[in-house]
């Protein structure tokens, strides 16, 4: 599919979104649209990548958004920077609950924000939109990643973050076999450099109970967006048929 075609199509400008997504923060409406080409002007684009928790939305988004030039921005990431500033957010994802739309909207409002500031136009999203609410915002491009759950589960519980430098890495090595119909796959794993390896940590969130409870709640708020999506003609499916070596390639030619 020539997805990359969408890159210089006009539609809302950063500001736009962002105060779309303030809006939508306060309220229950709908973002205001507006087709005058005055409001906003031509900016990059907006693209979002959806997928299940562990699935590697992060990695392939900070490498597409690394090849493109636009900036990476995981809610994920966010959420997990204000956790030692509010116990009860804290509490909330170490049970593999959903956080709040508000909470969303208002993390990511001042990361918007903040990026425009800076120059920064069009963007690529992980972990966002998560809910039918938050999917009205607008957005050009949804790329929904997908991986068996055994692999999921797997991939979930060997990751490891680097306490000094923040890198994630995975120490799980993945070697499924066929079955019900489900194609092997062999994943090695991500390991980090030697400064790094005495200094990885585990998330609080990634065992196995937690990790099962974010899939079952992912899967059940996750349909209806993709049904969204998919009924706006915004919505690309790709399945990863290994791991990053095997799959970055493909997932480029995919979306070229």
């Amino acid at each position: 599919m020539a997805a990359l075609t969408r890159l210089f199509k006009p539609q809302f400008s950063s500001l736009l979104f962002h105060r779309s997504l303030s809006t939508l923060s306060q309220t229950n409406s709908s973002p205001p649209h507006t087709d005058d080409p005055n409001d906003g002007g031509s900016r990059s684009f907006q693209w979002v990548f959806l997928g299940s928790p562990g699935v590697g939305k992060g990695t392939y988004a900070s490498r597409l958004s690394t090849l493109l030039g636009v900036p990476h921005i995981a809610t994920g990431d966010l959420v997990r920077q204000e956790l030692p500033l509010s116990p009860q957010l804290d509490e909330v994802v170490n049970q593999g609950k959903l956080v709040s739309d508000e909470i969303i909207f208002n993390l990511l409002s001042k990361r918007l924000e903040a990026g425009e500031s800076r120059g920064e136009s069009g963007f690529i999203l992980d972990g966002f939109p998560r809910t039918i609410r938050q999917a009205v915002t607008e957005i050009d491009l949804v790329v929904n990643l997908k991986l068996r759950e055994d692999v999921l589960i797997e991939k979930c519980l060997g990751r490891r973050i680097c306490s000094e430098c923040g890198k994630g890495f995975n120490v799980a090595a993945i070697d499924a076999k066929a079955e019900n119909g489900l194609p092997g796959m062999s994943m090695p794993p991500l390991l980090p450099p030697q400064q790094c390896a005495s200094k990885l940590i585990t998330r609080a969130d990634d065992t196995e109970p937690v990790v099962r409870e974010r899939l079952r709640v992912y899967k059940e708020k996750s349909e209806p967006v993709e049904d969204y999506y998919r009924k706006q003609g915004k919505l690309i499916e790709f399945d990863l048929p290994g791991g990053i070596p095997e799959s970055w390639p493909k997932l480029l030619e995919f979306l070229i």
